[in-house]
């Protein structure tokens, strides 16, 4: 009998954290070796973003997308050599199909996205188990984010592990003009998530921007936010929640992730 997965959100911060792993990286190491071994990982990430619906990669051998610049040159020979998982992605098609949703396979082999990389580098550092991503659908807001999760949930009966991929803050001007602490807004938002979630509070995630403290600051756009609610959407309420603290990076990227399905303490 297959075990049912437990639902991932993870920060991958800046394309840096491939190579500072700060306090996130180690921690999701030790989180990659308590899970059971998925099937497959399916990552929501920002960076790959579709108008018309979504889209689930199908590659075969996804190639390492390094879909950045002006970073350091070693960043760029990085490599996440995990197979695909056709069959799985047109699964996982049909899922979002059935629930009624907007959904095809790309036109072109597509690789996979820093936003998938760079944390699977610390999750599964092996990069054996077969890896697949689908795209955020654009325009998308908060609740079309929760119901895109809710249309993948039953692939973690399959032993999938979904992990949506993004930055619990994300505020580019301020990462790019750089701060030397830690930013007090930073650490406001990241609780009030993190709250929220222990609480179960759906309807105060969805309306984050209106409740939550310094929304707007902490996400000037929405993108990066949007795969926590994806994580969640596929999450079943009153299941057990992890919080790890992932630290901040950089002054002012908060590096949590949470793990739906896990104790909250670990054994």
């Amino acid at each position: 009998m297959t075990t049912r997965m437990p639902v991932l959100f993870v920060s991958h911060g800046a394309p840096t954290f491939a190579i500072e792993p700060g306090l996130a990286g180690p921690r999701l190491t030790a989180l990659g070796r308590e899970l059971p071994r998925p099937a497959a990982v399916l990552v929501v990430s920002p960076h790959w973003m579709t108008r018309g619906g979504a889209m689930v990669g199908n590659a075969e051998h996804p190639e390492t997308i390094h879909d950045f610049g002006g970073f350091p040159p070693r960043l760029y020979q990085l490599q996440y050599p995990a197979p695909g998982a056709p069959a799985l992605a047109q699964r996982t098609l049909q899922h979002l199909r059935d629930a009624g949703l907007a959904a095809s396979n790309p036109l072109s082999t597509r690789g996979l996205d820093h936003g998938a990389w760079v944390p699977l580098m610390y999750l599964l550092p092996e990069a054996q188990v077969p890896v697949f991503q689908v795209s955020l659908p654009y325009p998308l807001d908060a609740a079309g984010a929760l119901r895109l999760g809710q249309a993948l949930a039953p692939l973690r009966d399959e032993g999938v592990l979904i992990v949506g991929s993004g930055s619990l803050t994300h505020n580019l001007y301020e990462f790019r003009v750089g701060h030397a602490d830690q930013a007090d807004y930073v650490r406001e938002f990241a609780g009030w998530v993190g709250a929220a979630l222990v609480r179960g509070d759906r309807t105060a995630l969805l309306d984050y921007r209106q409740q939550a403290p310094d929304a707007q600051r902490a996400h000037p756009t929405e993108e990066h936010f949007l795969p926590l609610l994806v994580a969640l959407g596929a999450s079943h309420e009153q299941e057990d929640l992890r919080i790890i603290d992932g630290g901040i990076a950089h002054g002012v990227l908060a590096m949590d992730a949470y793990a739906f399905g896990l104790p909250a303490q670990a054994a």
